[in-house]
Formats: structure tokens, sequence, C-alpha cells
């Protein structure tokens, strides 16, 4: 099955997780529990530094460009990307960093760190232990996830992200101008920590309380099938020229309409929480997409975040 787990030349993979269920791709090094920030590296393949040179052109003669730099590997010199000089680094290590007070004073816990796309992508995602449920038996799972990338494709990004237990179904915790739930700074810019953690790290409870709010009012809030479609096809014109016409819009009323995993729960079936979980659901796991990684990518910042976002805030303006 194809994946972007970046795998060394020796079969090591650079992912590592907790706990004993190893991801879909079956993949990475498991961690012990209470394991440190720097076993996380070492076991994660994060133990590797992002060099820089001045790009080199030869057209007769050697010439330099300073303006642009080589980006490349520290420890295999594959070059990754070219980039302005002034292109900002997080490097590595600095991802898992980030999370040694949070896990040691805020008790979060690291779930998974590693690579991707040959080590042009990190990324550590940590639980918050802030777990709830939307209605009786609907339970989510609360995390926080940092990535950074090497080649400009994403801006360093902190975002709060929850994840509903009956079907996987990912979702960004802030929809809304009340909290905030994600942190982005371009690589034009020094990533500071504490000040990341200064809007994220420090009002965590205030933006769960306000996302768990939020989703079950939508769980409170009834909705037809015609209502439905109405949402569907406003939500597709955003994304097709022929909204009625797409796959997604079939595929979300199917799911909303019973076929979703947890589409027949108390508070889910016929409700605005059935229909965006029915839009998640088709964001994360049935768009079409290159491979596993593609999607979750998606998902995460792409298309499929769009997506999501963009039905949350037309079914919370109802």
């Amino acid at each position: 099955m194809a994946h972007e787990i970046v795998i060394r030349q020796n079969g090591f993979s650079e992912m590592a997780f907790a706990g004993d269920q190893k991801p879909w791709h079956g993949l990475g090094q498991q961690v012990p529990e209470g394991a440190d920030i720097d076993t996380w590296c070492q076991l994660a393949g994060l133990d590797w530094e992002i060099d820089r040179s001045p790009v080199q052109f030869i057209n007769g003669a050697n010439h330099e460009y300073s303006n642009f730099n080589v980006l490349y590997r520290s420890d295999s010199n594959v070059p990754l990307s070219v980039v302005s000089q002034h292109y900002k680094l997080v490097q590595p290590k600095s991802v898992l960093e980030f999370f040694r007070d949070l896990v040691s004073h805020d008790g979060f816990s690291i779930e998974t760190a590693g690579s991707l796309k040959g080590g042009r992508r990190i990324w550590a995602l940590a639980k918050t232990h802030l777990d709830g449920e939307i209605v009786d038996g609907d339970f989510f799972k609360t995390y926080l996830l940092l990535v950074t990338s090497y080649d400009g494709s994403l801006a360093t990004t902190a975002q709060f992200t929850s994840v509903r237990v009956v079907c996987n179904n990912t979702l960004q915790m802030s929809l809304g101008t009340d909290t905030q739930g994600q942190v982005r700074i371009r690589h034009n810019s020094v990533f500071d920590p504490l000040s990341v953690k200064d809007h994220l790290g420090l009002n965590a409870h205030r933006v769960y309380q306000d996302f768990m709010g939020k989703m079950r009012s939508l769980a409170n809030q009834s909705i037809s099938k015609q209502q439905a479609q109405a949402v569907v096809t406003a939500l597709m014109a955003k994304f097709s020229k022929e909204p009625v016409e797409s796959r997604g819009y079939k595929v979300i009323l199917d799911l909303f309409n019973g076929g979703a995993k947890g589409g027949m729960m108390d508070g889910v079936q016929g409700t605005a929480w059935g229909l965006l979980n029915a839009v998640t659901e088709y964001a994360d796991f049935h768009i079409r997409a290159k491979d596993q990684d593609n999607r979750l990518n998606s998902g995460w910042f792409g298309a499929g975040a769009n997506m999501k976002k963009t039905a949350a805030g037309i079914l919370l303006a109802i």
C-alpha cells in the first residue's frame, strides 16, 4: 500500500507512535510509556537537522546564486528544496521540543511523530486529554498538532483537532472567531514556541469548551432531508461547477441518510450534527486521493479541511 512515511535504506521508518495499536500502514517504532522527548526524537527518526547552502550553477564556470538556498538533510545530504535565503526553519527536533513543557506540566502526551515526503514535512501529534461526549455515547478525543515543511508547501502550523471515536472523523476545533484553535507561522517569520503556546497551550480548555458547545448546539438542531440537500448543494457549489451532479453531493447525502458510521445514534440522526459528520466522513475517508497519506493531509490542511470548515460554518449559521 502506498504511503509517504520516510523509510531509510536500512528499513528504518521515520515515525514513532505511542500505545499498542500500530498506525494503519503498520510502520514505525513503538515508544515506551513515559518516554522523554529525546527518546521520541530517536525512535521517530527525527535525529537529524536541515542544513542550507547557497545555490550554485554551472554555465561554463561555477556561479553562486546566494539569494536562494538548497535545503538538505544533515544525515544523508539529500536535497529537499530550493528556497529564499530568508526562509525560516523549524528543525525536526524543535517540533518535538515544542511539546516538552506541555507534556511535563499540562498533561499532554505525544501520540505520533515523524516525517513525510523524504523529510520535507515534519509533524508531531499530542493528546490533550480533554475528552468528552457531544451526545450520549458519542465520544470525542482532542489533540494538538504541530507540523512544518521544508519546501514551502505548508506554513508551520499548530492547531487543535478532534477525533470522533465511533468513526475516526477529524475536525479542527476552532470553527469561529471567538477562540483561536490554530496558529500559522509563515516561513518568512521566526517560529516562537512561547508565543504560539500563549495562543494555544494556555487556552486549551476554552477552545475545547467552545468547540463542544458549538457541536452540541448542532446535535440539538433538527434538519430535514430537504434542508440537508440545500446545505450540501451550497457546500458543493464551492468545490464543484456542477454541485448536484458531483460525487461528493451524492455520497454526503447517502451518509447523512443512514450510511455514516454512528449516523443512527440519538442526537446524530436527522440533526445538523449528523450532517456535519457526513461531510467529515466523506472528506476523511471517501474523497478521492492518491493514497491514505494524501487523504490525511487533505483532511488536516487541504481541500478536505476546507470542506469541513465550510460545512461547519454553514450549519452553525442556520
